[in-house]
């Protein structure tokens, strides 16, 4: 049976209004549906740029050949899944901590007389190892893609200009959790049937 086209099944990727991009230490516990509410564990990195979230999924196969030519065997050698985004709330702690490592960020409370201070050190630490929730909807329909184990692996370059805001964009590497999955995508759309 043939299903026909449907408008319905076509998509965008925007954010819910209480973030796209949430962050979590890898011991929380991981949302299994589109609509469930997340652990109180992750945390909001605020605006996320314009250009959304890319998914980048990688496959490097080697081609076997018979003798003659054919090709009688196709072995994959690699497979990678990443993400990539911009976070845009520079003073956001939650992305400092993103960008550059937990314990190399430290924050104090604003008080009467002072802004909320922070304290950053640079350093060549590798960035911890995390979990991640992408939200997107697109009206009543959410797809959630659930990474369990993520890691940071590229920080771009951040300008500092009076013509557009910091900016850090970063890459998200996937790696397999205990049945082997680097992450999870769950949706919902929307369509309450009777």
């Amino acid at each position: 049976m043939t299903v026909p086209n449907q408008v319905s099944n076509v998509v965008t990727g925007k954010p819910l209004s209480t973030g796209g991009v949430l962050v979590a230490d890898t011991t929380a516990t991981l949302p299994t549906t589109a609509s469930s509410a997340p652990d109180a564990a992750f945390l909001g990195s605020g605006y996320i740029g314009e250009d959304g979230v890319t998914e980048s999924n990688g496959r490097t196969v080697e081609k076997v050949r018979a003798w003659g030519g054919d090709v009688v065997k196709i072995l994959q050698t690699e497979h990678t899944l990443s993400y990539q985004f911009t976070f845009i709330e520079s003073l956001n702690t939650q992305v400092l901590k993103s960008v550059y490592g937990d314990a190399n960020v430290t924050t104090t409370a604003g008080t009467p007389t002072v802004g909320t201070l922070q304290t950053i050190e640079i350093n060549s630490e590798t960035l911890p190892h995390k979990s991640y929730v992408l939200e997107v909807r697109d009206g009543a329909a959410k797809v959630r893609i659930v990474v369990p184990d993520g890691q940071i692996t590229e920080v771009g370059e951040t300008t500092y200009s009076d013509t557009s805001v910091i900016a850090y964009p970063v890459t998200v590497e996937c790696f397999p959790d205990e049945n082997g999955n680097k992450a999870y995508k769950y949706t919902d759309d929307g369509v309450f049937v009777p």
